[in-house]
């Protein structure tokens, strides 16, 4: 464990989600560290999602905040955090106003209010963790949802494989607002995750973004133990690259010279398995385009509008 990670650690958890979370859930993981990492000068929006069917909401019996915690209707994230964060810029309080978001919430329906706010640039931290599917009500389609998932309402079938989009390049989408800090980071690299909600947290005003990989065992398909392994899977296969955005300017924090195929990843998730040699094929392609472009924009030699095709 590295130094920063460890001195992280030692913190005391200023949110202690209940009982209730799954086994192996890396979304309470995150929820965790990114609020260990902003300390207890701040205030955390949870709007439905994981984070409120796990405890955070009342469920569990040691659920806990030592922070102040605000519930709001998934369009109305954003929003309700710039008014909170005007309200403490004219009482002079130096406070981190964070939201914590699943898809729905953020990739789905809470994204035009936030986009405003991006645009804006409302002095706002905002995580949304990934797990590739509303958790509200049950694990359903989302933008983020990778093509061919398995779904509650994307079920596979005779007349159906599963959700027939690929999944939105959502940090992608979020670095064309021209953010002064923007990231995609994973659960698997901790302490990458941490680096990246401290420097988020470093920057003196504007909106920041970070949208963190969290696999989800029950609605993936793997057993807990291997939560870790898969998620790092894709990263290693550029099906999630590592990276961010200062100022305009891209970063790649984890190069894959040679990214292993997306198959090794999608072999994992049970909700991958019905896919054919050509549909893994036809995802394989996609993968391959994206990454080469933010390649290219890593090295100075793409542009906004060509990452944005495909």
């Amino acid at each position: 464990m590295s130094d920063l990670l460890n001195e992280v650690m030692q913190r005391d958890d200023l949110i202690s989600p209940g009982i209730s979370a799954c086994v192996g859930c890396n979304v309470e993981l995150t929820l965790r560290l990114v609020m260990k990492t902003l300390g207890p000068q701040s205030i955390l929006a949870i709007p439905p999602g994981c984070m409120g069917g796990v405890g955070v909401v009342g469920y569990g019996a040691t659920t806990g905040a030592k922070v102040p915690v605000f519930f709001p209707l998934l369009d109305n994230t954003a929003p309700m955090l710039s008014g909170a964060r005007l309200q403490y810029e004219r009482e002079g309080r130096d406070v981190n106003v964070v939201a914590f978001a699943g898809d729905g919430a953020t990739v789905d329906a809470g994204f035009g209010s936030m986009s405003g706010a991006a645009e804006r640039g409302d002095s706002i931290i905002y995580i949304c963790y990934d797990n590739e599917g509303y958790m509200n009500t049950g694990f359903q389609r989302s933008g983020s949802t990778a093509k061919g998932s398995w779904t509650s309402t994307t079920p596979v079938g005779e007349r159906l494989g599963g959700k027939t989009q690929h999944k939105m390049d959502f940090p992608m989408v979020m670095a064309m607002h021209d953010l002064p800090y923007m990231a995609a980071a994973s659960v698997a690299y901790p302490q990458d995750l941490v680096r990246k909600v401290q420097k988020a947290q470093q920057v003196p005003e504007g909106f920041r973004y970070i949208h963190v990989l969290n696999p989800c065992p029950n609605g993936w398909g793997f057993s807990a133990e291997e939560s870790i392994e898969v998620a790092r899977l894709a990263v290693q296969t550029a099906f999630h690259p590592l990276f961010e955005v200062i100022d305009g300017d891209f970063t790649l924090d984890r190069p894959v010279s040679e990214p292993k195929k997306v198959h090794h990843y999608l072999s994992r998730c049970r909700k991958f398995s019905h896919l054919s040699e050509v549909e893994t094929e036809d995802i394989q392609r996609v993968v391959d385009r994206r990454y080469r472009r933010l390649q290219a924009l890593v090295s100075g030699t793409g542009s906004y509008e060509a990452a944005s095709d495909g």
